[in-house]
């Protein structure tokens, strides 16, 4: 990711547009699936890459034919992978990929999402998965459009309608009912329990207080003992070149989450990559369960899971440790038989 690097440093000495453009750039250049320096030695125009126009394109053969030194990022933008990276790792390890049997953190038309529920079916079906969960936000994030009780009713019945015509047609995908809980510093969600409980899968998720600089340890505790949350979305909140994210006693929270059985995310969009390598070596090293979302608000975006396959290779994880590669029964097993009171204590 030197190019990304280079990106970002040139946008932070520019002013109005052309800052915008080479932020815009750097955070694209993870989603570029070839290396510019690989286009260039194919005579091939840049302005193939996403974000790239005329004169980004002329600045990045300059660095090339100038070799300039790969520098060491801000911890801000530094443990991301980008596509093309992705891909090569993946290359080498080709039955990884095959293992991946669904995506459990998607959105919709019923919240921020571009998508209807029946087109992430649809991409998802391309992709030859088993199961994918569809997690719209929940009401409290009025910002994302957020549904409420009501409306995930609804949405279940939609839900529910669609795979029962997926059998029919002999389509081999289930369309789990799920959300995106928004956790507040307490861990608490906004939902009722009657609707949490009517669900295959919960995916708790904090999007407040995230610039903290004081330890955290006591909300991510307090979010995987909350009786309704399977998995914790996209744990330290952080967004490359903008937002460093939370800290926390990290042993004690995966020791944590293993004790209750439950699962810390790898959130897959490019500019997220939340866990980080860093982080799941140390979910290694407490065998704690780990679950992949896309967090794809489009169907083309169901993609981004190769960063988090990639990054849970370089970790080197047991497989059997990732919730992704259950099979639909023992998945919802796992979500299900004893789940909310195992261990559980709400405090």
């Amino acid at each position: 990711m030197h190019i990304a690097e280079l990106l970002a440093r040139q946008a932070a000495g520019e002013g109005g547009i052309l800052s915008r453009a080479f932020r815009r750039a750097a955070r694209s250049a993870f989603l570029w699936p070839e290396e510019a320096a690989q286009l260039i030695a194919q005579k091939r125009s840049l302005t193939e890459l996403r974000s790239v126009g005329p004169f980004i394109e002329t600045q990045i053969r300059r660095w090339l034919d100038e070799a300039s030194p790969a520098r060491k990022p801000p911890v801000i933008r530094q443990d991301f992978i980008s596509l093309a990276q992705a891909r090569q790792l993946l290359a080498t390890k080709p039955e990884w990929e095959k293992r991946l049997r669904g995506d459990l953190q998607m959105h919709t038309q019923w919240s921020d999402g571009s998508g209807t529920v029946a087109e992430m079916a649809d991409a998802a079906i391309e992709r030859s998965y088993e199961y994918i969960a569809i997690t719209d936000h929940s009401k409290g994030l009025k910002i994302a459009g957020g549904i409420d009780e009501h409306q995930l009713q609804k949405q279940g019945a939609e839900i529910t309608k669609l795979n029962v015509s997926l059998q029919k047609s002999g389509r081999e995908l289930m369309v789990l009912r799920s959300i995106e809980l928004n956790l507040n510093p307490r861990g608490q969600g906004d939902m009722s329990s009657e609707s949490l409980r009517a669900l295959d899968l919960v995916l708790g998720s904090f999007h407040s207080s995230l610039r903290r600089s004081e330890d955290q340890t006591e909300r991510y505790l307090a979010a995987l003992r909350n009786p309704h949350v399977h998995i914790l979305g996209h744990p330290r909140g952080r967004i490359y070149n903008f937002r460093i994210g939370l800290s926390a006693d990290w042993p004690r929270v995966f020791a944590e989450a293993t004790r209750l059985d439950k699962a810390l995310e790898v959130d897959c969009y490019p500019d997220r990559q939340d866990l980080n390598v860093h982080l799941l070596k140390l979910a290694r090293e407490h065998g704690t369960r780990i679950s992949l979302g896309t967090d794809a608000h489009h169907p083309w975006q169901l993609e981004f899971v190769q960063l988090g396959l990639a990054a849970i290779l370089r970790a080197k994880l047991l497989p059997q440790k990732i919730v992704n590669f259950m099979p639909i029964v023992d998945l919802k097993k796992w979500s299900t038989i004893g789940f909310r009171s195992r261990h559980c204590v709400w405090i």
